[in-house]
């Protein structure tokens, strides 16, 4: 349908994206955005947490051109680096392969270079102030609201894009249509951000090619590094209890805190107390829902379809595949936006339920297993599987942030081959055990 019109509501990491690939693709695109053009007045900082970019995005990027743009900023890292009580540091490799690392990304960073990329393309026009207040899904019509001067109008296309976050506008009016499933579950944990500020002359005060954990059981701080030296952390806390954010009154008590759970990162926050009161305390939640489409006129994407927390590193790398998986679904189904849509729903949408499971697991894994012996023991089993059998057995973390491969086949597969394990394992035991009772029977007089 090339030529046709697309309201795009949200110009974050998807929508922006989205924007892009439908003009590519020739349609006529009217990205609108709640908050104000990061163009001039930059993206809004303190309730970001830094992106974890990795193959899945950065094919995304590619099909557009901006892959190369994006990583030029970003930093390489190779593994988790663990950081004890004790302040003792011990490194654990991501990939099986060299060369394999995530790429740390500033979020606001990448989204203002989406939207300059959305603004360069002739066939977008980008709307900041511009609120979606109400949606007619039945006729791909929003109305928006200039969040400046108040002023209401109407914006008409012959689709809509949901691209509005977890609390989408969009979706929301969705929910009143018969059989709409939706559900929300959120972690007691919230978030807060910190940084840690360059050593010297942009220097780095941790290993720059790392995701630094402060695992401590039932809660965690991780840092990411930046382009500039400096490292963005996030602290990941209940929001009650001793432990908790509302526990934490004052310097004294965030001090005091730190210097008993995170000795070794306190000398190297001057501004400790002031960014832990200056910055928010966010939530976090996971939503899923169904269908993602109405009627060929109506379509989500992203977290408002399918928002994960972020333990998996996988959220923003979701959502750009789920820009690949819309344009591919167009391209299938060109004239026919219904079944273009349910096409793009009934192939993604099993595969990130299966994702929002994996995020929630490795939450528990990060904060409370990645320290102990039998998680390195498991960890450092799967490397030498691989090696020995690069075929037939691959990590699911490496399945899922390496390749492209679906996320519901990564986990089937990750499956098939652990069950596989065992069998020989075991057969393996029965083995020694004949064997040995042969060998006593031939001695045996």
């Amino acid at each position: 349908m090339s030529g046709a019109r697309a309201t795009v509501v949200g110009a974050g990491l998807g929508g922006s994206l989205l924007a892009v690939y439908l003009a590519r693709a020739g349609y006529q695109v009217r990205l609108c955005e709640r908050r104000s053009d990061p163009r001039r007045h930059g993206m809004q900082a303190g309730r970001s947490i830094n992106l974890a970019l990795s193959t899945r995005g950065i094919h995304a990027l590619a099909g557009v051109g901006l892959a190369d743009a994006v990583l030029a900023d970003a930093l390489p890292m190779r593994g988790r680096m663990i950081h004890s009580v004790s302040g003792r540091q011990a490194f654990q490799p991501y990939g099986t392969e060299r060369g394999q690392a995530i790429r740390s990304v500033s979020r606001g960073g990448l989204n203002l270079a989406l939207v300059e990329a959305a603004g360069r393309e002739p066939g977008v026009k980008v709307e900041f102030d511009c609120k979606c207040v109400d949606v007619d899904p039945d006729a791909a019509a929003i109305t928006v609201e200039n969040t400046v001067d108040g002023r209401r109008g109407t914006v008409e296309a012959d689709f809509v894009v949901g691209a509005d976050g977890a609390f989408s506008r969009v979706r929301g009016r969705l929910q009143h249509l018969d059989r709409f499933d939706y559900s929300q579950s959120y972690l007691e944990h919230g978030y807060k951000e910190l940084t840690i500020p360059p050593a010297g002359s942009n220097g780095f005060a941790l290993e720059p090619n790392a995701l630094h954990i402060w695992p401590r059981g039932g809660f965690m701080m991780i840092a990411l590094p930046n382009r500039d030296g400096s490292f963005t952390c996030t602290l990941f806390w209940p929001f009650s209890g001793p432990g908790g954010f509302e526990a934490l009154r004052d310097e004294t008590d965030v001090r005091r805190f730190f210097q008993t759970w995170f000795p070794d990162a306190v000398p190297l926050m001057p501004d400790l107390a002031g960014d832990f009161f200056r910055n928010p305390v966010s939530s976090l939640v996971t939503v899923r829902c169904r269908p993602w489409h109405h009627r060929g006129k109506v379509v989500l994407l992203g977290d408002a379809c399918h928002a994960v927390v972020p333990f998996y590193g996988q959220g923003a790398n979701a959502a750009f595949e789920d820009c690949v998986a819309v344009d591919e679904a167009l391209s299938r189904h060109a004239g026919n936006l219904e079944a273009a849509f349910a096409d793009y729903d009934a192939r993604r949408r099993v595969h990130v339920n299966v994702l929002a499971d994996l995020a929630l697991r490795n939450f528990v894994e990060m904060r409370d297993r990645t320290a102990s012996r039998v998680f390195l023991a498991r960890k450092g089993l799967e490397r030498l599987l691989h090696r020995l059998f690069p075929r037939l057995f691959v990590p699911l973390y490496t399945m899922a942030t390496f390749t492209r491969m679906p996320y519901g086949e990564a986990v089937q597969r990750a499956r098939r081959q652990w069950r596989w394990v065992v069998v020989l394992a075991a057969l393996g035991v029965v083995a020694t055990i004949v064997l040995a009772i042969a060998l006593a029977g031939a001695v045996i007089p």
